[in-house]
């Protein structure tokens, strides 16, 4: 019997058959298993046509909400997944799909022995999923390889292709400052201030303080600094200056 798929994990599925109390679906992530999502299970309001949710080929993302392993049936719901999960499955999806196509010309490109099914088996047992790896290689170095068969040409291969496709996730940072200053010159004061730390007005003194960076921690302390810098910089001016996050 095929591998199936656990109560509350989110999967993949595509709509084959719809009939009026549910809908058959298959699950691309389980060899196309068959699962079936009944009617009150589409929707968290009372449904008058289903049709009106569901099409055919439709792709969806779902949750496992009852496996019977003894007969081999599954069911799965649709109104249960939030969006955030939504957002997140369809991420993950798109990332996986990624690291197939680069650990397939990693092996192509090395000429390594080894095939893809058997590297797959061997990174998911280790790994859990093939990008997880990526990142270990990309975050750990070395380290990301300890306990796997991969001979030095493909290791090289993966690490090279790592350095150019697999970047760290860019989180941006955005502090709204609000200024007002009574100075005669109060409009150049503001520009002085703000000059070099990349700062948008939004109007009626308030002005859009943006950093990006690959490390939240850090750059939440360069945040910091720069916000300090210009606080330091409105010393003995006719200032006011205050900080809120921005919506």
């Amino acid at each position: 019997m095929a591998q199936l798929p656990r109560e509350g994990e989110l999967a993949i599925a595509v709509v084959k058959k719809i009939m009026p109390y549910g809908a058959f679906c298959t699950l691309s992530e389980y060899g196309d298993m068959e699962a079936f999502m009944h009617v009150s299970e589409v929707a968290p309001r009372w449904i008058k046509n289903i049709h009106e949710f569901l099409s055919e080929k439709q792709k969806l993302v779902v949750k496992v909400h009852r496996v019977d392993a003894a007969k081999g049936q599954v069911d799965v719901s649709l109104k249960r997944v939030n969006e955030d999960e939504r957002k997140r499955k369809v991420e993950g999806v798109k990332k996986e799909t990624r690291a197939v196509k680069l650990l397939q010309v990693a092996l192509k490109n090395s000429k390594s022995k080894k095939t893809f099914d058997a590297l797959k088996t061997e990174i998911t047992a280790e790994y859990g999923n093939l990008y997880d790896f990526l990142e270990s290689v990309r975050d750990e170095g070395d380290a990301a390889f300890e306990g796997l068969d991969i001979d030095k040409a493909l290791k090289k291969e993966l690490e090279g292709m790592v350095v150019k496709y697999v970047k760290k996730p860019v989180t941006e940072i955005a502090k709204v400052l609000k200024i007002t200053c009574y100075e005669p010159d109060g409009m150049h004061v503001v520009k002085t201030v703000l000059e070099g730390a990349d700062a948008h007005y939004l109007g009626a003194g308030r002005y859009m303080l943006r950093l990006e960076t690959e490390d939240p921690k850090a750059g939440e302390k360069e945040m910091g600094k720069r916000i300090a810098a210009i606080e330091k910089s409105m010393k003995g001016k006719d200032c006011t200056f205050s900080v809120e996050e921005a919506k």
